[in-house]
């Protein structure tokens, strides 16, 4: 007989205990989590009802650290301690935080920039690990248990330097991290769940301080990402940073642009329902300013950035091999997406109104809390659905010559492990060193360097010889891994990659538009540097075999060698391809006959003194 386990009303039994993950928006502006109850994914309040947890942070002096809207409301108090906008800062360097123009005192340091508070020097993955944690309490306070994991949105294009600070902060927080997922990603799964749709959509994703825009395929519960794009430092708060500089001439110190900062957001929230706005704030120094904006002044304004975020829009589409009219629908994500200068520059694209069917500020996190549903292993009968999510940039390795030879083209869909054989240039070569690189140009020096490592205990052979594989593993999380192994021995080396900054916004829209636009000039580039590497070897060959077989020339033939062989010399710096590669073929006829003659003595010494019966 089966015996049954007894529970408490209203307590499931133990072997079918609902595991409790959520998904959380960690965002530059607010930050909210997510969890599936009784089947419907649905934002978690806190103890006053608000959903929308302010990215704040105010640290005081002996350990204190307050969270969400009462730092909020004094920052302008307090503004070098009163942290906003953080994720701005994940995995950027000094030179690029500052660029950005915030009112803090950032502070160098290997790896991340970080921000001078009372508390100390702090990196934004602190800073992160603060608003974390709350959402985190706030998730255990509410389902009554702890948490299994949460799956945590980035933007697209963020990289692997702020993929893994994001989920450092996230360790921090004691959230155990079942997956990243990307924002316009997370997006799709929440509309494309909510409305049964079917076809191509985009997401297009404008939060507080980065945009993302994403072409999704919706087929009977397949989420395929097909092509991504985006800028990691435009949002809302840089259309803030406009209405600041059109409002106020000369410094502002970080007190009075911080109250400016805040009076700019109000005025333009106001703006998306009103025709006209006013600023009214008197600075530390006297000066006042008191300035009516209309909405027409503004969008006049913030039309260069609308602009900046339509090109990666049509980038995207590009890379999909698709036109605006092949998208079904526009999915609009995050607050600043509210703007009606940006729903109408979208429609116009597009061609179609932009859906607003669910909240824009809670739709990346309530997709979350359904990817991290089913993560914890809580699929409810006939719910089958799959995501395939894509990386944004290709990925590959320095060969001879500067060259780069692409392992994953970008947009290609992740989890991905690619594999392609190598070899050593010089004979006896027993290490090679691996060089990671990002991007989409041609040559080492127009692209991004991730890692670099080495292979070592390869058994010394010939040139040419030597098996190596390489492979690129690109997981879930879009984090990369790089090993290297020699075929013939089993020596393996391999590196997670874990760059020291972050790719800037400028070198990724740079590295996109430039293989386009240098397309020819990289074809050509790249054919030179492969006949350079050729001469280089031929060159190496052919004196290697004069030092070991020269007594079979006679002096004319010696001559003839030695003149092509100073040609090939001197033609392996030559500006173009077209002398290097006729010094090549001029060396290599030359030593036709040197090379079967080398054949000939190899083949009597291999067979001196042996009978015909061993040979057969």
């Amino acid at each position: 007989m089966a015996l049954l386990q007894i529970s408490e009303p209203g307590e499931s039994p133990a072997p079918h205990q609902r595991k409790l993950a959520v998904g959380i928006d960690l965002g530059t502006t607010n930050s909210l989590v997510a969890a599936v109850r009784s089947s419907v994914a649905e934002v978690l309040p806190d103890s006053q009802g608000q959903a929308l947890l302010p990215s704040a942070v105010r640290y005081f002096p002996g350990g204190k650290v307050t969270t969400g809207r009462e730092p909020l409301g004094q920052q302008a108090l307090d503004p070098l301690n009163t942290v906003v906008s953080v994720k701005r800062f994940m995995g950027r360097s000094l030179e690029e935080a500052r660029a950005m123009r915030a009112p803090y005192e950032f502070v160098d340091a290997p790896g991340m920039v970080r921000i001078r508070t009372v508390q100390g020097d702090l990196s934004p993955v602190e800073v992160s690990a603060q608003i974390l944690a709350v959402l985190r309490q706030r998730a255990e306070d509410v389902l009554g248990d702890d948490l299994v994991g949460a799956v945590i949105t980035v933007p697209a294009y963020f990289d692997d330097a702020q993929r893994q600070a994001t989920r450092d902060a996230a360790r921090l927080a004691g959230l155990n991290v079942l997956r990243l997922l990307n924002e316009p990603t997370a997006a799709a799964i929440a509309y494309g769940l909510d409305n049964a749709a079917e076809g191509v959509y985009a997401v297009y994703d404008l939060g507080g301080g980065t945009f993302d825009i994403s072409i999704l395929r919706l087929t009977q519960g397949v989420f395929e990402v097909i092509a991504t794009g985006g800028d990691t430092a435009l949002g809302g708060d840089d259309f803030d940073s406009l209405i600041v500089d059109h409002v106020a001439a000369g410094e502002l110190g970080p007190s009075d642009r911080r109250s400016l900062l805040m009076a700019a957001r109000a005025a333009r929230e106001a703006l998306s329902d009103a025709a006209e706005a006013r600023l009214q704030l008197t600075l530390s120094d006297g000066r006042v300013v008191d300035t009516v904006l209309t909405r027409a002044g503004f969008e006049t304004l913030a039309q260069p950035l609308i602009e900046r975020t339509l090109d990666c829009a049509r980038r995207a589409l590009r890379d999909a091999a698709l036109a605006p009219a092949d998208v079904r629908g526009v999915v609009m994500v995050g607050g600043a997406t509210r703007m009606p200068v940006v729903r109408q520059a979208v429609g116009q694209l597009f061609g179609t109104q932009p859906l607003t069917d669910l909240d824009p500020d809670q739709v990346v996190a309530l997709g979350a809390a359904l990817q991290a549903n089913l993560l914890a292993g809580n699929r409810a009968p006939g719910e089958d659905w799959l995501l395939l999510d894509v990386i944004p940039l290709s990925l590959g390795l320095e060969t001879m010559g500067g060259l780069v030879e692409r392992i994953i083209p970008r947009n290609s869909t992740i989890p991905v492990a690619r594999a392609q054989e190598f070899t050593t240039f010089k004979d006896g070569q027993t290490a090679m060193s691996i060089h990671v690189v990002q991007g989409e140009r041609d040559l080492v020096a127009d692209s991004r360097s991730l890692a670099r490592f080495e292979l070592r205990g390869i058994p010394p052979m010939v040139a040419g010889a030597a098996r190596i594989r390489v492979t690129f593993q690109v997981d879930a999380d879009g984090l990369l891994s790089v090993t290297a192994r020699e075929q013939s021995k089993g020596v393996e080396a391999m590196v997670s990659v874990k760059p020291s900054y972050g790719l800037s916004d400028d070198e990724i829209a740079q590295m996109l538009a430039d293989s386009v636009a240098q397309a020819d000039t990289d074809a050509k580039a790249r054919m030179l540097r492969e006949q350079q590497v050729d001469a280089r070897q031929l060159v190496e060959s052919v004196q290697a075999a004069l030092a070991v077989d020269g007594d079979l020339l006679d002096a004319d033939e010696r001559k003839r060698v030695d003149e092509c062989l100073q040609a090939a010399i001197a033609a392996q710096d030559a500006p173009d391809a077209d002398t290097v590669k006729d010094a090549v073929q001029a060396l290599s006829a030359a030593t036709d006959d040197f090379a079967a003659r080398r054949m000939d003595r190899s083949i009597r010494a291999a067979l001196a003194g042996r009978k015909l019966d061993e040979i057969a």
